[in-house]
């Protein structure tokens, strides 16, 4: 009897200590903590601006942060016509921009202001063209010393929904009241103008 009841014991011992089959099919963050970019610059800035949201807890150097995050797609240019426009508001005029990501030039945009500006990456016509006009150019690791809690900046980011392929993103191109982009050869006589394009044909959407 003192045998089978030890061996009853052990078994409900044996059955506290299992685990529970937890399901992680499902478990994961689509939060980046880290860039997915192995560019060293990048991956100094990221080190440096970690250091500066520990140490000053300023919402401009969270923001930074999470932007040096970010993949290319969501870092979209600035372009020289954008930044004078955001750089021209009442209240900025002696403030510096800042930007996560590339600035280009506009040749559009003939007259260009004295800008202070930062960024990741300046094309070489945006950068001439800004010291041309008596402004400068900087870099984010320059800014830190200058302002390490961003002090006197402006935060300005490209379109991020103006690359070409957001326009094929949504419904199925064809379904009435929809402006979805088709992937289609070529815009003529012989392609995509039958069933949905004509009330010949169906309906016309």
């Amino acid at each position: 009897g003192a045998e089978v009841e030890g061996a009853q014991c052990a078994r409900r011992v044996h059955h506290r200590a299992m685990g529970i089959d937890i399901d992680h099919r499902k478990k994961r963050k689509s939060i980046r903590r880290e860039p997915k970019s192995k560019d060293l610059y990048i991956r100094l800035l990221v080190k440096l601006y970690r250091f500066l949201v520990r140490r000053t807890n300023a919402p401009f150097n969270r923001v930074v942060l999470k932007r040096l995050y970010m993949s290319k797609t969501n870092r979209p240019p600035v372009s020289l016509s954008r930044l004078t426009k955001q750089m021209s508001k009442p209240g900025r005029e002696e403030k510096l921009a800042a930007i996560v990501g590339t600035v280009t030039d506009d040749v559009r945009q003939l007259d260009i202001p004295k800008l202070r500006v930062c960024a990741l990456r300046f094309t070489s016509g945006a950068r001439a063209r800004i010291v041309k006009a008596g402004g400068e150019c900087i870099t984010f690791d320059q800014l830190a010393l200058r302002a390490p809690r961003g002090q006197k900046t402006v935060l300005l980011q490209g379109p991020r929904k103006a690359r070409e392929a957001v326009r094929h993103f949504g419904r199925a191109p064809g379904v009435p009241h929809n402006h979805t982009k088709p992937y289609v050869r070529s815009k003529g006589r012989k392609f995509e103008r039958a069933r949905g394009r004509r009330n010949s044909r169906a309906y016309k959407a």
